[in-house]
């Protein structure tokens, strides 16, 4: 049986560790693989035992955290500690180019400052450089090792055969100072990153919690027991009180309250909650008392799926990334073979000493990062999608995000999408007596759970109610019935007339033995928000589009109000897509809706983006869902992916300039060892600051 593992893996420290763990992963049969190296969280599908894969990936040179499912913790505390020692031998070490004691200079005595730090790369570096060959995905840490280990080797050889005259022979501060600040490189990247997970790291705070939990005897006594959320069950009854936290999903029993909903869909604005009302595990209650019925717990919860959806779209990688991939693992092979060649070109035919030669090489060598590359997609990814969740503003997948900026046409529902959904009778007129009427339509759309019926139900509910021999309810025509004197009745749409044209300018006919006996015309209200919404998405050069089941002059009438100028109306789902599909020929389209029947047509669209009080179907299908279903995330949405794929343009050209510009400097002697380790460790922090600015970057 199939089952779905998430857990926490240490040492899982760059884009390369990531991809060997995938690869692992994968050639055992599992699927749905998403390795983040930014939060050191793997999840995975598989039908075999978890425990056989986690020792699988102990193997490759990893540690998986057995106890722990929760996403956001660095592996600081592994480099911190090394950094402290390195830094410890390496300042004496390096001091001796700047202070005159003549015991500085002895080789012993630099022998002795340098082994420790070199330990310490052999240790840390050395490990991961060994399982990243032997997984077949060479990393930085290859060029690393290599580079230090050269300088190493180089200075033990000259000092053996020169003893005290081998001054210029020896490099022990070069090794130390290649694993030190390569090391510091490392401890500021992974500080750095922190702060890109920090929309998830907000997240994660409101998942514990206590909860009031209310137990009743036999004898209907009442006790109230505190325990943590973790406890609850399903069907639970719990209290909260002003100031409580709400310890999972569920639905409001008795009382009333204000919620503070911000963690959740970004909106300040508190909102009121009353007795069958949802109320969602983190959200907290601001004034009043309410008993809540438990609904979902654990990874059930609203929460819990938000920061799973969350964290797989930050760790997936854009076609953009795919590119970088590709190049990083065959980027190291390359780099020691260009170091190769500079070295023999450095010797042979520009006549250099082997000293000189061996540093330029060694310093291509450790001047080279591969896991800028690496790094660039991921680390604006994070704090992109990061952002947009915090908006309330949920985005699928990475591919999404690079996805709208192609968009060039945008695609609306109309009924709970660009209206509120909320129909009312406008107008009706009957040649039966009020009463009556009303009593009858009440009577027969009670057999109905459409929208509509619904509607009319609830603004002509009464006590007396007609009966009924027969009722059947025709899906996409309306209901007809027969009473007790065998007359038949029929309620329902345009649809009802096959063999002559409907009354004009009204939604739903009474009918009785086909002579039309009344009429109703229903309002949906436009959402406050969407004639912004639209002339937001028209100044960034989006034709926006609506596309219908209702009525003609129904969405007609609703287009004239928004500025929308192309309208599909009187579509049934097929017919959805047929237009989609002609849409998507012309220009990338990206489709808004709410329903089970816009389903299809959000799943085929270039970007399907759905409400959060839409279908469950609907919401699947889509690659993007806007909380509190605010339509006015939409244009904002837009804007952050476009934002967010430029930083990635901006970190992949810095990152790919950066190799570029520095190996060849390095070539020509123009760069140490030690400055190159220096570069290359601050590489990735330039990458992550630029990428932290769209935190801070203003969305007109």
């Amino acid at each position: 049986m199939k089952q779905a593992i998430q857990c926490q893996v240490q040492g899982m420290t760059c884009g390369n560790c990531a991809l060997s763990i995938q690869k692992y992963l994968e050639s055992k049969g599992a699927s749905d693989v998403v390795a983040n190296a930014s939060t050191g969280q793997v999840s995975f599908v598989t039908d075999r035992d978890a425990d056989e894969l986690y020792r699988g990936i102990d193997q490759l040179g990893f540690q998986v955290v057995r106890d722990s499912g929760v996403a956001g913790t660095t592996p600081v505390s592994r480099i911190k500690p090394l950094l402290m020692i390195s830094l410890v031998f390496w300042l004496p070490l390096i001091a001796h180019m700047f202070i005159s004691w003549s015991w500085l200079h002895r080789p012993l005595i630099q022998f002795l400052l340098a082994t420790p730090v070199m330990a310490i790369g052999w240790y840390h570096f050395g490990l991961s450089a060994f399982r990243s060959l032997k997984n077949g995905i060479p990393n930085m840490d290859v060029l690393v090792i290599i580079g230090a280990s050269a300088a190493y080797v180089y200075s033990l050889a000259g000092w053996y055969l020169h003893g005290p005259a081998a001054h210029q022979y020896l490099f022990f501060e070069t090794t130390a100072s290649i694993i030190t600040l390569v090391l510091v490189g490392n401890y500021l990247e992974e500080y750095t990153i922190r702060s890109t997970t920090s929309a998830l790291g907000e997240l994660m705070k409101f998942r514990k919690t206590m909860a009031r939990i209310v137990w009743t005897d036999s004898l209907g006594k009442e006790t109230i027991q505190l325990v943590e959320n973790d406890a609850l069950r399903v069907h639970d009854v719990v209290q909260i009180n002003t100031g409580d936290q709400v310890p999972a999903d569920g639905i409001v029993l008795n009382g009333q309250a204000t919620v503070d909903e911000r963690m959740l869909t970004g909106e300040s604005i508190p909102v009121e909650k009353e007795v069958g009302n949802q109320l969602t595990g983190g959200t907290t209650l601001q004034q009043g008392q309410v008993r809540m019925r438990v609904t979902a717990i654990g990874s059930g919860t609203t929460l819990s799926q938000i920061i799973e959806l969350v964290n797989r779209a930050q760790a997936a990688k854009p076609p953009l990334q795919k590119l970088a991939d590709r190049i990083s693992a065959i980027f190291v092979p390359v780099v020691i073979a260009l170091a190769l060649i500079a070295f023999g070109i450095n010797t042979l035919a520009l006549n250099n000493s082997w000293q000189e030669s061996l540093m330029r090489s060694i310093a291509m060598l450790v001047v080279a990062c591969p896991c800028a590359m690496g790094l660039a997609t991921p680390a604006a990814i994070m704090v992109g999608i990061g952002r947009a969740a915090r908006r309330g503003i949920l985005v699928k997948g990475a591919d999404t995000l690079e996805k709208l900026v192609r968009i060039r046409q945008a695609v609306f529902d109309k009924t709970g999408t660009l209206t509120t959904g909320q129909l009312e009778v406008e107008y009706w007129e009957s040649s039966l007596p009020e009463q009556e009427f009303k009593t009858l339509v009440y009577s027969l759309e009670q057999y109905s759970s459409h929208p509509i019926a619904q509607a009319l139900c609830k603004a002509w509910k009464t006590e007396t109610t007609r009966q009924w021999i027969d009722v059947q309810e025709v899906p996409g025509v309306g209901l007809q019935g027969v009473d007790a004197t065998g007359q038949r009745w029929h309620i329902g749409s345009y649809r009802l007339f096959t063999d002559r044209p409907a009354p004009e300018g009204f939604d739903i006919y009474v009918l009785r033995q086909d002579e039309v006996i009344g009429k109703i015309r229903l309002q949906d209200q436009v959402r406050p928000e969407a004639q912004q919404t639209i002339r937001q998405l028209q100044l960034l050069g989006i034709e926006c589009i609506l596309l219908s089941g209702d009525r003609k002059e129904k969405c007609e009438h609703i287009a004239a109000q928004l500025g929308i100028q192309q309208v599909y109306s009187n579509c049934l789902p097929q017919d959805k897509l047929q237009h989609l599909d002609a849409l998507q020929q012309q220009a990338p389209t990206l489709m808004v809706g709410d329903g089970i029947n816009d389903a299809p047509a959000l799943a085929k669209a270039y970007v399907g983006v759905s409400l959060s009080d839409a279908s469950q179907v609907a919401m699947q299908s889509a690659g993007m869902i806007l909380l509190q279903s605010r339509l006015s995330l939409l244009p904002e949405g837009m804007q952050l992916g476009r934002l967010t794929y430029r930083t990635i343009q901006e970190n992949l050209f810095w990152a790919f300039a950066y190799n570029v510009v520095a190996i060849p400097v390095a070539a020509m002697g123009l760069l140490t060892p030690t400055w190159g380790a220096a570069i290359m460790g601050l590489s990735d922090v330039v990458l992550v600051l630029n990428s932290l600015k769209l935190r801070f970057l203003r969305i007109r």
